[in-house]
């Protein structure tokens, strides 16, 4: 009799094990909760690991009071892949097979980032795709030269080119009394063309500050329930032409718009609890820059962000206009040098360049002043690989939004699509 007892105990633990082990890869929404404790226990050793949090309050404070150490986050995230693995495509529609993907990508990321804390080193692009699902082209300083002569050809005059670049560019700073009249109405404007195309919570909103010492011009701090907080870094002066660049990517339909669209549309309306939490270092960035950079053209196209800045702007800032024409030619044609920023940084955190080598490629191939030029060698310490995300991001939105050949109204329906869903990298490319 015992013998029989003991082979049915067998099979009852046996069966209640397997079920045990089943239960949290058939139901995501609890593998979410989990995977939300483990970015949280990630937080606490690293403050700038969790930049939104809006979820469950018990949540952080369990792993505020368990304070995983790193190597255990590390397995415990490498058993969660393996059962959302276990699922296979087969077992999800599109947009759960998009969500499994998007927590498989996170957990990647997760790991890489507490190999990076625990002193790992990976070479840049290795560090950008395991982070962000992509990596940077690799262009050479040849690649940028023919920019560079157009650039020369279009100021005149003699002398080291980066410093007329900046010389030129000085006459349109916005005098610091005048920082907040400009940016408001730059952010209000922002904020009616998106609302022509899309639909924000009805309480949604923000608020403003100016700050110092920090390594980035702009900065969106998610609140949750439709809010943020903008903040506009001062240090260094700013031109006439960020009111808008920062209205839009920080703002609408920028970080705050897609922000509120992931709470309203997957977390609120699917209950996809793993969206009330944003980890900087994740493939959710390279959307979130992305598409925040590539909303400035959308809201503002063709040539009607030159005719609002000059019509608007300019008067509010006190800046004569006679350059204006001129202006935006050299800012058209500077943009195009954007992708110098990732050679800096890839080279710099590669160890193949120092600081100052660093800064002075900035200079030559950027165009940048030398307080901005170390002012993003600050970035690179700080963010390291992340710097691809703004002009990689943006071209593969702008390539996703605009295929064949796209109008307006199509491109904003994509772009709020693309917005309120777990599409990556991959899905764009």
């Amino acid at each position: 009799m015992k013998h029989w007892i003991s082979i049915i105990s067998l099979v009852f633990f046996a069966a209640c094990s397997q079920q045990e082990q089943a239960a949290p890869v058939t139901d995501l929404n609890s593998l979410a909760r989990d995977y939300l404790f483990l970015e949280l226990s990630m937080g606490w050793h690293d403050n700038g690991h969790v930049d939104a949090y809006f979820g469950p309050e018990d949540i952080r404070e369990k792993a505020n009071e368990t304070q995983l150490p790193l190597n255990e986050i590390s397995k415990r995230a490498a058993r969660m892949r393996d059962q959302l693995e276990a699922l296979g495509p087969e077992t999800a529609d599109p947009q759960e097979s998009m969500r499994i993907d998007g927590l498989k990508g996170r957990l990647v990321a997760l790991e890489t980032r507490i190999a990076l804390n625990a002193g790992e080193a990976l070479p840049f692009d290795e560090e950008s795709r395991r982070l962000f699902n992509s990596a940077a082209p690799d262009h050479d300083a040849a690649y940028f030269e023919n920019i560079l002569n157009d650039i020369d050809e279009l100021l005149g005059g003699e002398g080291d080119l980066s410093e007329r670049v900046v010389s030129f560019q000085e006459q349109f700073v916005i005098p610091p009394d005048r920082l907040a009249d400009v940016f408001d109405a730059a952010i209000a404007e922002c904020r009616r063309r998106t609302l022509l195309h899309i639909d924000l919570p009805e309480n949604e909103s923000f608020s403003i500050e100016y700050v110092n010492d920090k390594p980035w011009s702009g900065y969106n701090w998610y609140q949750g329930d439709a809010r943020s907080l903008i903040q506009i870094n001062t240090d260094l002066p700013i031109f006439i032409s960020r009111a808008v660049d920062l209205g839009c990517h920080e703002g609408y339909p920028g970080h705050h718009t897609f922000n509120a669209l992931l709470e309203k549309n997957l977390v609120q309306g699917k209950g996809w609890l793993e969206f009330s939490l944003y980890p900087l270092f994740s493939p959710q960035s390279l959307i979130a820059e992305g598409s925040g950079n590539y909303g400035i053209d959308l809201a503002f196209p063709g040539n009607e962000r030159i005719e609002f800045e000059r019509d608007v702007l300019f008067p509010l800032a006190g800046l004569d206009a006679a350059e204006a024409d001129r202006y935006y030619e050299l800012q058209a044609l500077v943009a195009k040098l954007d992708y110098a920023g990732n050679e800096a940084a890839r080279d710099y955190l590669n160890g193949s360049i120092d600081r100052d080598q660093a800064v002075q490629w900035l200079i030559d191939y950027a165009l940048t002043s030398p307080e901005r030029a170390r002012q993003r060698t600050d970035f690179f310490d700080t963010y390291r690989s992340y710097v691809i995300n703004y002009n990689l991001g943006k071209d593969l939105v702008a390539n996703y939004i605009e295929r064949d050949n796209a109008d307006i109204d199509e491109r904003w329906k994509r772009f709020e699509n693309l917005l309120s869903s777990p599409m990556t990298a991959s899905d764009l490319k």
